[in-house]
């Protein structure tokens, strides 16, 4: 069983690796954004309460979050494995997310951090073409990122929990260099 969870500044191609990765193994790719839609749009009861912060513009709390993700952990498809991209984000959430897992009895293999330098992630981020992401918000994404994420890392990194990939590589090297973290026969396709 493959259980990774995938940190990485915005930009990284964390979400791509974590969904290449997932369909090589044929596991769920869980991101945070995909779990609120989904609970959302199927008007679950914890969705009817994120979609009221989310309206209102504000972040879902720590407990609605980890609620969802609960949900989605149950769910028959994340049974043999899974792949956590977007939480957590801070050393609290990722407390929770232990307690979490060690209650659901699934536990995650290791914690992959995408690196790559800021002035590569802006041309990213740029090139996107996005209106909002503009070279100022992008350095200050960045910024509150590394503010936040840096303890979390510090925290998986002291627990030896924590593997770092090069992430400014070109795509192909970087999926190479993720798929020597799964175990053989946790690629579904392998012939």
């Amino acid at each position: 069983m493959t259980r990774l969870i995938f940190l990485g500044p915005p930009g990284a191609g964390k979400g791509t690796q974590a969904q290449i990765l997932a369909d090589i193994c044929q596991l769920p790719h869980i991101s945070t954004g995909a779990i609120l839609r989904t609970a959302v749009g199927q008007q679950t009861e914890l969705g009817k309460k994120a979609e009221h912060y989310m309206h209102a513009g504000e972040l879902v709390p720590d407990q609605l979050m980890l609620g969802l993700i609960r949900e989605r952990l149950l769910q028959a498809d994340a049974q043999a494995g899974w792949i956590l991209d977007g939480f957590p984000r801070n050393v609290p959430q990722a407390e929770f997310l232990d307690d979490l897992l060690s209650e659901l009895a699934q536990p995650y293999d290791c914690v992959v951090n995408l690196e790559v330098p800021d002035e590569v992630l802006l041309v990213r981020l740029l090139s996107r073409g996005r209106k909002d992401d503009t070279e100022a918000v992008i350095r200050h994404r960045l910024q509150v990122y590394r503010q936040q994420t840096e303890p979390l890392i510090d925290f998986y990194r002291q627990r030896q929990q924590l593997i770092s990939v090069d992430g400014n590589q070109i795509m192909e090297a970087v999926t190479a260099e993720l798929t020597k973290l799964i175990q053989p026969d946790d690629i579904a396709g392998a012939s």
